[in-house]
């Protein structure tokens, strides 16, 4: 992971709600969520879990991506999260990022 890359990420909450979010550290925003100082959403949904991450370049690039996938439709973002809808080159395991 390089200081350049930014990340598009999607969570599953405690009580399967999908939450997406912007970040330059994966690792560290979802250590960030699960301990409450996260999203104000995310908070009392915890332990969440890394479902779905894509790498950018720009971060006008992935703020514009996290914008699209929040218009998903709750099962349009299932069908992301299960790798169904990324364009290729951009989707990473969520474990290559929390290593």
């Amino acid at each position: 992971m390089s200081d350049a890359d930014h990340y598009v990420y999607v969570l599953r909450c405690a009580d399967d709600t999908l939450y997406t979010g912007y970040t330059t550290d994966p690792a560290r925003r979802v250590a960030e969520h699960d301990t409450g100082e996260g999203a104000k959403y995310t908070r009392g949904r915890t332990p969440v879990e890394l479902v779905h991450v894509e790498r950018f370049d720009t971060k006008s690039g992935a703020m514009s991506r996290e914008y699209a996938v929040k218009q998903l439709s709750r099962s349009e973002k299932e069908s992301l999260v299960t790798g169904a809808r990324v364009a290729a080159g951009r989707r990473l395991l969520p474990a290559e990022v929390l290593d």
